[in-house]
């Protein structure tokens, strides 16, 4: 269970770093940070956990390797250009759509028990895995897509009932 108690980490650290120094727009740079730092971290861990993460793909998959390397380039992409504001749409859109196509790798490691983060539980990880990835795919859509400019109207509404 450590890999989700670190991605909560990671997300929540900045933005509680951000609304304890102020204001709406730090509070959102904070949750751009936080998404950042996720992928960071997902992308590096497909460099230091390779083999572990070649075993959670199906054996029909070629290149497992390579495409284990590649994939971990793009969430380093990612990371990088979400903290850049002329990328941040476009990085958010991959975010999400990342984390739409990589669930089905989750489910079939789960289900085989694969060693990797939690699947070595089963299918019972799942019951973690998916509600976390919920939360990313909102998190994204909050911090980064929103229309009103990552939802700084609800950021400020929420701060004056705080404050």
């Amino acid at each position: 269970m450590t890999t989700p108690t670190i991605v909560l980490c990671l997300l929540l650290l900045p933005l509680l770093v951000s609304w304890a120094t102020g204001g709406t727009d730090k509070l959102i740079s904070g949750g751009v940070l936080g998404i950042a730092l996720a992928f960071a971290f997902f992308g590096v861990g497909h460099f230091v956990q390779t083999e572990a993460m070649t075993q959670m793909l199906p054996p029909f998959v070629p290149f497992a390797k390579p495409l284990v390397y590649a994939t971990g380039v793009l969430e380093l992409a990612v990371a990088v250009a979400l903290l850049n504001p002329a990328m941040r749409r476009p990085a958010g859109l991959a975010a999400i759509a990342i984390f739409i196509a990589f669930f089905p790798v989750n489910v079939f490691a789960a289900f085989n028990h694969t060693g990797m983060g939690g699947h070595v539980w089963g299918p019972v990880y799942l019951l973690i895995r998916a509600p976390l990835q919920v939360l990313l795919i909102w998190w994204v859509w909050f911090f980064v897509l929103r229309p009103d400019i990552a939802g700084t109207s609800v950021v400020r509404e929420l701060l004056k009932q705080v404050h």
